[in-house]
């Protein structure tokens, strides 16, 4: 079946780009982490940083195209707020010394998001 595509009807997803972004920045904090870290906490926490931040760039720039549902977005954006919370939380931990209370806000908006998913995909 062929399919007749316009492109100018696609509007750009503010989640997918930031799903990119944050995948791409997942793969240079890991690298870093790798490379850059010799402190075993820092480098453990940076991992576990990049593996959340890679993990929910890829849902973000997946899941984004086809979801046109509010409750649906509104996990999308939780998704996105949650990971870099987290993310964000443990990475400054990491390289400021800043602490990482922000982490469990994060993981539980993470949470929060996948739930508000699952909701959203019984009721499609």
């Amino acid at each position: 079946m062929l399919m007749n595509y316009d492109r100018r009807q696609r509007r750009p997803s503010l989640l997918a780009l930031c799903g990119g972004l944050l995948a791409a920045v997942a793969v240079a904090l890991s690298a870093y982490a790798s490379h850059g870290v010799a402190d075993a906490l820092a480098q453990s926490h940076l991992q576990t940083a990049a593996l959340y931040a890679f993990g929910h760039g890829i849902a973000l720039a997946a899941l984004s195209a086809g979801t046109t549902r509010r409750l649906g977005k509104a996990a999308l954006y939780l998704l996105l707020i949650g990971a870099l919370l987290f993310a964000g939380s443990l990475t400054l931990g990491a390289l400021a010394g800043l602490p990482t209370r922000l982490a469990p806000v994060g993981g539980s908006t993470l949470i929060l998001g996948w739930l508000v998913w699952a909701f959203d995909a019984i009721r499609r």
